[in-house]
């Protein structure tokens, strides 16, 4: 029997080897290129994430305080329409109730005395020429050329809650 010839060497083999030693050294290379690649790409995208969320919260902030602003500025001149509102409308209400209390003074009996008081003091004023005309709700006007005085009980009334203004309008400060 004749012994077995040893099975040739691949003379290839190790040319081979080299080649996929060399394969795989580049393959973890580029693998280890790529994740610092995505490290870098996703560091990049965290930062720019959290920049443009800080400037939207910025903007956001910013926004909100003009929109408050806006709407604070709302409220309070709707709030002082409303008070000034309110105040007219017990001015006017104060006023309808003195003239209609004051009217009551035709019922007295010194009307006519005060009457005749109110007409001396147009005749006064305007000369004894002047026309005297007794006014609807109570007292007197009197007429003279390009001249008038109300001294009806609305207009005196009136005048002097005029006067008393600043009296009046103390009593609905607190």
């Amino acid at each position: 029997m004749t012994a077995a010839l040893p099975a040739p060497a691949d003379p290839l083999g190790p040319v081979r080897a080299a080649l996929l030693r060399a394969a795989r050294e580049e393959a973890d290379r580029l693998r280890a290129d790529a994740r610092r690649d995505a490290a870098a790409v996703l560091a990049a995208a965290h930062a720019q994430a959290g920049a443009l969320l800080r400037e939207a919260r910025r903007q956001g902030e910013a926004e909100g305080s003009r929109a408050a602003a806006a709407a604070v500025a709302r409220a309070r001149r709707t709030s002082r329409n409303d008070l000034l509102e309110a105040k007219a409308r017990v001015r006017d209400a104060l006023r309808r109730r003195v003239a209609e209390q004051v009217r009551q003074c035709r019922n007295e009996p010194t009307w006519a005395a005060a009457r005749d008081r109110l007409v001396r003091r147009v005749r006064l004023a305007l000369g004894a020429d002047a026309t005297v005309s007794e006014h609807p709700e109570g007292g007197v006007v009197g007429t003279a050329p390009g001249r008038t005085v109300d001294l009806s009980l609305d207009a005196m009334a009136a005048r002097a809650l005029d006067r008393a203004g600043a009296e009046i309008e103390s009593l609905w400060e607190t």
